[in-house]
């Protein structure tokens, strides 16, 4: 134990630690929903996150120090963000034949995903700290961090908001769809981008390549909204 020690003492130091365990939790929870048949609870996201938070438990290891190897992760979800508009070019046609229910949709998830969750914070009492962190939560982690910043938040705290959001909808929109009755892929995809973002996107692709490329036009549009939205909301309620 003694000598296990002492090389996980060397290898912490290393950034590519961490980033190589962030590709294999990853990799281990796609291998674990493949054996689970992609079932919504077995989301490898999820997994990759249990994994990663015992193995920074069993270590005691601080969140700064894995963040400093696996940053390069984070650095790509800019560039994959951008990437977005190529779906909303590629279903362009599609897109302007069903414009006024599109905006009407996006309105209303994304003006709820910012209202209910500041009215909620503010009926807890949060500090306007807190309120300015919760904001942008509902939208892709890019976006949400820096309109999180730029309104007051804890980036740090919007991430694992925005996290705990993308999961929860990528585990809950496909059985609440099919209990709904909702058949139009363009629907339930666009639906699930606008609420779950990005994991939300990957989930909708694993099960309908339409419902996946809507969902990215959701995602997308519900960034450029929320970054609207969420300074005009924040102010009612401070």
């Amino acid at each position: 134990m003694r000598d296990f020690a002492e090389i996980w003492s060397y290898l912490a130091e290393t950034p590519l630690i961490w980033l190589s365990a962030t590709l294999i939790a990853y990799l281990a929870g796609d291998y674990l929903a493949q054996r689970a048949g992609r079932a919504p609870l077995v989301n490898p996201v999820l997994v990759a996150v249990v994994l990663l938070a015992a193995l920074l438990w069993v270590t005691d290891t601080s969140y700064a120090t894995y963040f400093e190897g696996a940053q390069f992760v984070h650095f790509l979800l800019g560039p994959a963000t951008v990437a977005l508009a190529v779906p909303l070019w590629l279903n362009w046609p599609t897109v302007r034949r069903a414009v006024l229910p599109i905006v009407a949709a996006l309105l209303a998830g994304s003006g709820m995903a910012v209202l209910s969750a500041l009215a909620i914070g503010h009926a807890m009492g949060l500090s306007p700290e807190l309120l300015a962190t919760l904001a942008p939560k509902g939208t892709t982690a890019p976006v949400a961090l820096g309109i999180s910043q730029n309104l007051g938040g804890s980036p740090t705290l919007t991430a694992v908001l925005v996290i705990l959001t993308g999961m929860i909808g990528a585990v809950v929109i496909t059985p609440m769809m099919n209990m709904m009755g909702i058949r139009d892929w363009r629907a339930r995809g666009f639906a699930v981008g606008v609420a779950a973002h990005g994991i939300g996107t990957a989930r909708a692709f694993q099960v309908n390549p339409q419902a996946g490329a809507f969902a990215g036009i959701g995602m997308g549009l519900n960034a450029m909204l929320t970054a609207l939205l969420a300074p005009w909301a924040l102010g009612l309620f401070q």
